[in-house]
């Protein structure tokens, strides 16, 4: 089985991004205190965004010297995306999504400055019952696939993808995208939830990741901080062959 792991000059402890999907700032910076030196990269998605102070926390983070992805997937008429990224840009955030649409993407990396766009391909909550729903004849690797071929076209820094169709983007497009993996899973855990095209730590960097996101196995673990070191184990173990 070919081999995908990433070469990008990466702290290893700079590929988890946890992400705090909470309905209040103060729960947040909780689970982040909590988490302390064990986990230097956070993502902040859109339940947060609804809740009062979103970029006081953004601003938090950084000056706690945590970076930060900024995950509210941008989907509007194109200048209007390109005017949000615009605004980002000065925020200080590493990563920001938008929906993989051909003049949104090419939209939005026209004024981003140092602040890295990912397209979002599908939604790892996606089965094929959803994409027959959505009315995609084509299977979810195809569909992934070909939304990175179109962010590769359209000049923006990387992906949103499952673990299971990073290898396919490897193998044709090689090391030219940044990978992000969310739906990850550790082997051990048995959480029931909306996510249905998961993989584990390990299998997500051997497929190609260059960042993984994982949220309730640490949110939800009975200590935290040991869940995420566990996983920030696993890393270096895979990164130190």
């Amino acid at each position: 089985m070919p081999n995908f792991l990433s070469t990008k000059p990466i702290n290893p402890p700079d590929r988890l991004i946890v992400a705090l999907d909470f309905s209040t700032v103060e729960a947040a910076q909780a689970l982040v205190e909590q988490l302390g030196d064990a986990v230097s990269f956070y993502k902040i998605g859109l339940e947060l965004f609804m809740a009062k102070g979103y970029f006081d926390f953004l601003s938090w983070l950084i000056a706690h010297g945590k970076k930060v992805f900024v995950d509210l997937k941008f989907f509007d008429v194109p200048e209007t995306v390109r005017s949000a990224v615009r605004a980002l840009a000065s925020s200080g955030a590493t990563l920001a999504t938008v929906h993989g649409n051909q003049s949104i993407m090419e939209a939005a990396v026209k004024d981003k400055g140092a602040l890295k766009i990912l397209a979002v391909t599908a939604l790892t909550s996606l089965d094929r019952g959803d994409l027959d729903d959505l009315g995609f004849s084509c299977d979810v690797d195809q569909l992934v696939l070909s939304r990175a071929r179109r962010a590769l076209l359209a000049g923006v820094d990387g992906i949103v993808s499952s673990g299971l169709e990073a290898s396919a983007i490897r193998a044709e497009l090689g090391d030219k995208l940044l990978v992000v993996t969310p739906g990850i899973r550790p082997v051990d855990n048995q959480t029931v939830d909306d996510q249905k095209r998961t993989v584990n730590v390990a299998q997500a960097f051997l497929n190609g990741a260059d960042y993984i996101v994982v949220g309730r196995p640490i949110r939800q673990a009975i200590d935290p901080y040991q869940a995420a070191l566990v996983i920030q184990r696993t890393i270096q173990t895979v990164f130190s062959g």
